[in-house]
Parts: structure tokens; C-alpha cells; sequence
């Protein structure tokens, strides 16, 4: 499955409108993400420093990085050969040259060098020591801020982009499935986390998976608390609860899904906050539609769950697809109150009503994709809480063969 040519040209064609109404003349990408939704670049190269720069009246981007990635360029993206340019090893991880120091070079040869360029100022990929270089390297131009010009030209997928976000969900599907299956007293976290990487990896015999921006998120315990922490090598121990987030990936987009597991019979409070939670995230589900904001779909929850005293301080949910690590969200739309993000349809979201507490925690979450009347999840997990009341089929087979030898 692949991206048409003419699809790429279509959202080079929107990025040029939002710098022009911007007026920006240049734009300098650094996110792999933006670098990849309007090229096909695909490396894992982002470590070291790379660019694509978009010039209004051209026809195509140049891709300015490592000469080792060079030809990386030339496999995955549609971009002509003349358009690719590399700078010499000399460049990586140098006290003495900046890999900007080249690019502002090339921008002055190239004849751009006072123009209004635009840069992602709030990137993870572009650091002060980038923007020092290429303002030092270009003193004549002046830079703006264009941080989310493109990051918000993606939050509407075509159907190309929901079919690989389909397929993540199945990947989404099986590993979380696998996960569930293997939590149980005894098991340790990381063989959980094993279990899920393989399954997100290997996909389906139809179509492979790839390697998602976050890592399974798997606190257990204490450690529920709070949402980002990952497995330990521990055994879970009786009366745990588990707490398992992650995502398939398709070709760079995601479907992210969370579900949890209590070891042992839960407590009545944390049958309550289950059945809490599900209450609002079946009621915001039932409410989004095109037209409605984010901050209305984040009330409609708040009111539903306030009524039984459950409170949620973080945000309910944020805008997803295509990313690299470290994180599978957009970065524009979030669903919290002051957001007013007019939903439209083909915007594909993570709708994620967790309560995260020093007491009990649960977390339940769906992707969905905002359709001309409603919305659609992508996966078919079952929301319940999953309840381990007893030992591992190995364990319990394991007991039985020393029984019977004593």
C-alpha cells in the first residue's frame, strides 16, 4: 500500500497555501513526521540533522541531509535526484561544523538567503544550536515561526491514510489482545512487553507491522498513578492492576488502544471507576460528529462523570496518525476544555478517558476517525475491565505434574 505521487504534489500544494497565508517563502521542515507526509522519507535518521526545504515556486522540495542517507532518500521518496543534497561526514557531531552551517550555504547559492523562511521552532528535532546557525548563516533573511503549518494540514486524512490507520488497528487489535492474554500473577513485565513487540512487529500474514513511536506503556501496581511508565522485569503479584497502552503502526501511522487488567477479584471501588469511565467514553462517543468542538466533546464527559464524583485534570484526548518517535500525536487538536477545534470528517483522534490516581486507576481508551454523521472507532477490543482470578494455565499445570509426582 503506497501513497499515489499525485497525493504527495496535492500536500505540497496545501502546505504552499498555508506559507502563503503566512507569507512564507521558504519553509525548513525538521519533523520526520512532516518530512515523511510530503515526501515518503523514511530513515531512521533523525538522530543526525536533516531538512527538506520547501520553496514557494518550486515544483518539488530539496532534501538536505547525511550523505549516508542520501540514497535513503532516492529509495523511498518521489523527490528528483537533483533534489536530494548531502553533507559530508565531516558535519555529524562536529565541535567545529553544524550540519546548518551547509544548509545556509546552500540556501545563499541556491539564491534564498533573504528571503521570509519559516522554521519548527517547537520541534524535537530542531534545537537552539540549529536556529543559531542558520540565523548566523543567514543574516539577511528573516525567520518566522512555523511550527504546526503542516502538522495541522494533517489532521484531515485522505482515504488512503485511514486504510494504513485500518490496518494499524488490526495490529492494535492483536497486540493488546496478547498482552491481556499473557497478565496474570507470576508473569513478568517484561516478557508482557515481549509478547506485545512481537505481535506489533510481525502484524498479520497480509500485511507486516512497523516499529511505533511509543513503546508499550505496562505500569502495574503503585505505578498505575501515573500514565508513561513502562514494564519492569517484576513479577505481577495477586490483587495488581495492570494498565496496558500501545499502538500498531502501518507505514508510519498508528492506532493507539489501552485497555486494563485487575489480578484478582477487583475492588467494589474500582468495579465503580470502570464502569465510570465507560459510562463517559460510550457517552462521547455517541455525541461526536462533524461540527461540534473539542472542548464540547470534553464537557459532555466531564458533566457525565463529575455527577458521580470522578474528576480528570489532564486532557481527554489529542489528534493522531502518522509520526515518529517519540510520540504518536499530532501536536494541534486536543480534546480539553478551551479547545475550540471545529471536528470535521476524516480527523482521527485518540479518545483516551483515563483516571490515573494514588488509589485505583483505570484507563480504557479508543482511536476513532470522525465520519459525515458520527465517528468509528478503528479497533474491536472489548472496553471491560479483563479480571485474572486465578493462575496461569502453566503455572496451574505445573502444580498438577508435582502433585502427582509426590
Amino acid at each position: 500500500m503506497k501513497v499515489a505521487r499525485e497525493e504527495y504534489r496535492e500536500r505540497l500544494a496545501k502546505t504552499k497555501e498555508s506559507m502563503a497565508k503566512q507569507k512564507i517563502e521558504v519553509l525548513l521542515i525538521t519533523n520526520p513526521a512532516n518530512m515523511y507526509y510530503l515526501t515518503g522519507f523514511d530513515g531512521w535518521s533523525f538522530y543526525v540533522h536533516q531538512m527538506l526545504v520547501v520553496i514557494d515556486e518550486e515544483e518539488q522540495p530539496i532534501w538536505i541531509g547525511r550523505t549516508a542517507d542520501a540514497n535513503a532518500a532516492k529509495v523511498t521518496t518521489w523527490l528528483r535526484e537533483e533534489n536530494i543534497i548531502a553533507y559530508p561526514d565531516t558535519y555529524v557531531h562536529s565541535q567545529i561544523t553544524h550540519p546548518m552551517d551547509f544548509i545556509a550555504a546552500i540556501l545563499t547559492e541556491i539564491g534564498l538567503s533573504s528571503r521570509h523562511i519559516g522554521v519548527e521552532m517547537d520541534s524535537y528535532y530542531f534545537t537552539a544550536k540549529c536556529y543559531a546557525a542558520l540565523t548566523q548563516g543567514l543574516p539577511d533573511a528573516i525567520f518566522k515561526d512555523a511550527t504546526l503549518l503542516v502538522n495541522w494540514l494533517r489532521i484531515e486524512k485522505s482515504p488512503a491514510e485511514l486504510a494504513m490507520m485500518e490496518r494499524a488497528a488490526v495490529i492494535s487489535e492483536q497486540a493488546m489482545q496478547a498482552g491481556i492474554e499473557l497478565v496474570n500473577e507470576g508473569v513478568r513485565g517484561c516478557d508482557v512487553a515481549a509478547q506485545i513487540s512481537y505481535a506489533q512487529f510481525r502484524g498479520t500474514p497480509q500485511f507486516g507491522g512497523d516499529y511505533p513511536a511509543i513503546i508499550p506503556l505496562l505500569p502495574a501496581g503503585e505505578r498505575t498513578s501515573t500514565p508513561h511508565l513502562t514494564w519492569t522485569d517484576q513479577p505481577y503479584q495477586m490483587n495488581e492492576t495492570v494498565i496496558l497502552e500501545l499502538s500498531g503502526c502501518y507505514q508510519r501511522y498508528h492506532a493507539p488502544i489501552a485497555r486494563t487488567v485487575q489480578i484478582g477479584k477487583p475492588s467494589v471501588s474500582m468495579k465503580k471507576l470502570s464502569s465510570i469511565v465507560l459510562e463517559g467514553l460510550h457517552v462521547c462517543l455517541d455525541f461526536i460528529k462533524p461540527g461540534v468542538t473539542c472542548e464540547e466533546i470534553e464537557a459532555v464527559w466531564r458533566k457525565t462523570v463529575e455527577r458521580h464524583g470522578v474528576f480528570k485534570e489532564s486532557r481527554l484526548g489529542y489528534s493522531m496518525g502518522l509520526n515518529y518517535p517519540p510520540d504518536w500525536g499530532e501536536h494541534t487538536a486536543s480534546i480539553r476544555k478551551g479547545d475550540k477545534t471545529i471536528i470535521r470528517p476524516n480527523m482521527t483522534f485518540h479518545l483516551i478517558p483515563a483516571i490515573w490516581s494514588e488509589g485505583e486507576s483505570f484507563e480504557v481508551s479508543e482511536s476513532f476517525y470522525v465520519t459525515e454523521t458520527g465517528c468509528r472507532t478503528f479497533g474491536n477490543v472489548p472496553r471491560n475491565l479483563y479480571v485474572k482470578e486465578s493462575m496461569p494455565m502453566k503455572e496451574i499445570e505445573e502444580d498438577k505434574n508435582e502433585n502427582s509426582a509426590g
